[in-house]
C-alpha cells in the first residue's frame, strides 16, 4: 500500500478556498490578452522553479545562468555539473509542461522512467530511466546520519504501480491535495538511485499542470520550495519517520503542501504587480526619450536585476544582431543600461534610473502563513446585527 489522503479538517478546507481564490485570480490575468512583459514574468518564473528544485539538491546557480540554460545559451565557461543538472531539469520540466497540454498523455511506469533520463542522463552512475538496482539510504551530508530508509528494492514496481492507479482516478479533493500525495509517495518510494526529490516535484508539477486553470507554470511551488528547504526536510522526516510507513498521517505534509502553495501564490501575485506598474514607468522612459517600444524588453529584464545579451534580445525582440545591438549601445549611451565584457561575453546591466524604478515598485510585506491568517479572521469579534 502507498500513504493514502488524510481526511482534512475544516481549517484545510478553509484554507483550500483561500487558495482557490488566489488562483481564480491568477488565471484571469494569465489567460487575457498577453502583457509586453508577461513572457519574461513566464520564463523568469520558469527559472525560479528549476533554480529552486535543484538547489535542494546542492546544484546553485544564479538566475541569470538559470536563464541562460532556459534560452538554451551556451555557458560561458565549461560545462559544468551544475550546468549539466540545471538542463537535465529544464528539458524535463519543458517535458511536463508538455505533457500537460497533450489531450492524449498517458501516464505511466515508462514516462516516469523517461523524465528521470532528461534529469540525470549526464551521470550513468545514477542508472537514467531505471528503478534503482538495490537499497537505498538518504544521508545526512553535515552528519553522515541515515536519515531515510527506502522500501525494498523488490517492493518499488508494484509500489509504482499503485500509485500510477490512484493518479488516474478521478480526484476526490483538490488537485492540489493528488499532486501534493504524487509528490509524498515517490519520495518515499525512492525509486531511484539518484534525483528522487526532483522527480517528486517535477511530478508534482505536472498534476497539477494537468488541472489547466492556471498557466502549468504558475501552478509550480518548486520556487518556494527551494526558499523552505528545512521546513520541507523536517515535515518529510516527520511523516516518514526514517522508513517506509505508507500507515501514517499524511495530514503534516498536505498542510504543509497548503501553506506552499498560498505563498507561493501570494508571491506571482505581489509579483504581477510589481512588475505592471513597472513596465508603467519603463513606457514613460521609452516615450521620454522618444525610443522604440521594443527597447522596453531590455530595459524591463535589466531593472529586474537580470542581464541582457545581445541573443537574448534577439530572440525577444525578434530582430537581427545588427538591430539589437545597435539598440543596446544606444540604451547604454542614454546611461540606462551599463555594458559589462567584450564580444561573447558582453552582457547589459541596470543603471540608476532603472534601480531606482524597480524599488519604488517592489512591495515589502511578508506574506503570512494562512493557517494564522485564518486563525486572526476567525478571532475577529462579529458585529451584532443592527
Amino acid at each position: 500500500m502507498i500513504f493514502a489522503e488524510p481526511k482534512l479538517k475544516s481549517d484545510d478546507e478553509r484554507v483550500l478556498d483561500m487558495i482557490r481564490n488566489q488562483r481564480a485570480r491568477l488565471s484571469s490575468w494569465t489567460q487575457s490578452v498577453p502583457r509586453r512583459w508577461f513572457g519574461s514574468l513566464r520564463r523568469n518564473t520558469f527559472a525560479r522553479a528549476i533554480q529552486g528544485s535543484n538547489t535542494i539538491e546542492g546544484y546553485h546557480a544564479t538566475l541569470d545562468e538559470v536563464i541562460a540554460a532556459v534560452e538554451d545559451e551556451p555557458p560561458l565557461d565549461e560545462r559544468t555539473e551544475t550546468w549539466l543538472a540545471i538542463s537535465g531539469y529544464r528539458d524535463a520540466l519543458t517535458y511536463v509542461l508538455q505533457a500537460s497540454e497533450d489531450p492524449f498523455f498517458e501516464f505511466s511506469k515508462q514516462y516516469l522512467k523517461s523524465l528521470h533520463f532528461m534529469m540525470v542522463g549526464f551521470d550513468l552512475s545514477a542508472f537514467p530511466g531505471r528503478w534503482r538496482p538495490g537499497t537505498v539510504y538518504v544521508v545526512n551530508k553535515a552528519t553522515g546520519d541515515t536519515v531515510y530508509d527506502a522500501p525494498d528494492v523488490e517492493l518499488v514496481d508494484p509500489l509504482i504501480q499503485e500509485l500510477i492507479a490512484y493518479l488516474a482516478e478521478p480526484a476526490e479533493k483538490s488537485s492540489i491535495v493528488t499532486a501534493g500525495m504524487a509528490h509524498l509517495n515517490l519520495t518515499m518510494i525512492h525509486p531511484f538511485k539518484d534525483g528522487n526529490g526532483r522527480m517528486a516535484r517535477a511530478l508534482q508539477t505536472l498534476m497539477l499542470a494537468k488541472e489547466g486553470h492556471v498557466h502549468p507554470i504558475f501552478s509550480s511551488v518548486e520556487e518556494w520550495l527551494g526558499r523552505n528547504t528545512e521546513d520541507y526536510y523536517a515535515v518529510l522526516s516527520q511523516v516518514g519517520q526514517g522508513s517506509w510507513n505508507p500507515k501514517n498521517d499524511a495530514l503534516p505534509w498536505i498542510r504543509f503542501c497548503l501553506k506552499a502553495h498560498y505563498q507561493q501564490a501570494a508571491t506571482m501575485i505581489r509579483r504581477f504587480d510589481e512588475y505592471n506598474d513597472l513596465f508603467e514607468i519603463i513606457k514613460d522612459i521609452i516615450e521620454a526619450h522618444k525610443l522604440n517600444e521594443r527597447m522596453s524588453l531590455p530595459l524591463f529584464d535589466c531593472a529586474l536585476g537580470l542581464r541582457m545579451t545581445n541573443t537574448r534580445y534577439q530572440k525577444d525582440a525578434d530582430v537581427t544582431q545588427y538591430v539589437a545591438g545597435r539598440d543596446l549601445k544606444q540604451l547604454a549611451d542614454l546611461e540606462l543600461i551599463t555594458p559589462h565584457g567584450e564580444k561573447r561575453g558582453r552582457y547589459y546591466v541596470a543603471n540608476d534610473t532603472l534601480k531606482a524604478a524597480r524599488s519604488k515598485v517592489r512591495r515589502t510585506k511578508k506574506v503570512g502563513d494562512p493557517y494564522e491568517l485564518l486563525a486572526e479572521r476567525m478571532s475577529e469579534p462579529t458585529l451584532p446585527g443592527l
